[in-house]
């Protein structure tokens, strides 16, 4: 079921399913809720899942030119301040990871664990920001295209011969954010700072899923993000890209269980 809460006068969207320890769940760019569809109704049988509308996607409307991931980390607080949630785990696919990163940095005695999905602690580099704006400037251009383009690259290139459906999907939703929520999203993502010291002063477990054939992010630069936690997870997906829930959702959401387990053990 789908609902709303406010944050600065306008509406944040989330659904929420299932009962007992609450998992929440943070699409990455060009996502929307719906992109958990499949992770939410496997957690749902034995949590309750929140799966969030980050600012500029799915129903969520924009707040500005720019959307921080402070600013996201602000509106995942108003939906749990509005459903008076105090503890939970906090999952998060790519951008959702800068966003979750940010949440932990502001809120941290609210997090039972933290899961990275194909996400890093680390900034852009300068040539990365470059590219942001050239991202910018091909969204004004052509905003289709460039969602196009953009989601083929999230999968592995061996897989996209084999996950026709799973790219549709993903398209489909893609094509829901506008203009605006993709070019706040860049400018959030490309000024986004270091926060690579939570992954070592914090206590709560943390998971990181690596994808080896990544487009978007190098594994090695994951995995030697990973050796700085104290109580980590690793997810090692050797066949898939930037959507390892897409690509590997049953080995994906048997390591994600196991690690919720971990997190309120």
């Amino acid at each position: 079921m789908v609902k709303a809460c406010l944050y600065k006068k306008s509406p944040v969207t989330f659904s929420d399913t299932g009962k007992g320890r609450v998992v929440v769940l943070l699409h990455g760019f060009l996502g929307s809720h719906k992109i958990w569809e499949k992770t939410s109704l496997d957690l749902s049988k034995s949590y309750r899942v929140i799966a969030i509308d980050l600012p500029g996607h799915g129903a969520t409307p924009c707040y500005g030119y720019a959307h921080s991931m402070d600013l996201m980390a602000k509106c995942v607080k108003a939906v749990m301040d509005h459903l008076r949630l105090k503890k939970f785990v906090l999952v998060g696919h790519s951008m959702g990871g800068y966003a979750a990163l940010a949440f932990a940095d502001l809120f941290p005695d609210y997090l039972n664990g933290l899961c990275l999905y194909h996400s890093s602690a680390l900034p852009d580099t300068a040539e990365k920001k470059k590219e942001r704006l050239r991202a910018i400037a091909a969204v004004k251009a052509n905003r289709g295209v460039y969602t196009k383009s953009a989601i083929k690259n999230l999968f592995a290139t061996k897989n996209l011969k084999y996950l026709i459906e799973e790219i549709l999907f993903a398209n489909t939703i893609a094509k829901g954010t506008t203009k605006q929520g993709i070019i706040a999203a860049l400018h959030g993502m490309k000024d986004r700072p270091n926060r690579e010291i939570i992954l070592s002063l914090v206590k709560y477990p943390i998971m990181m899923v690596v994808g080896e054939l990544d487009n978007i992010l190098p594994y090695e630069q994951l995995l030697a993000q990973a050796e700085k936690i104290k109580r980590k997870t690793v997810l090692f997906l050797e066949h898939d890209g930037h959507f390892g829930f897409l690509e590997s959702p049953r080995e994906s959401n048997k390591a994600l269980r196991k690690f919720l387990r971990k997190c309120y053990k």
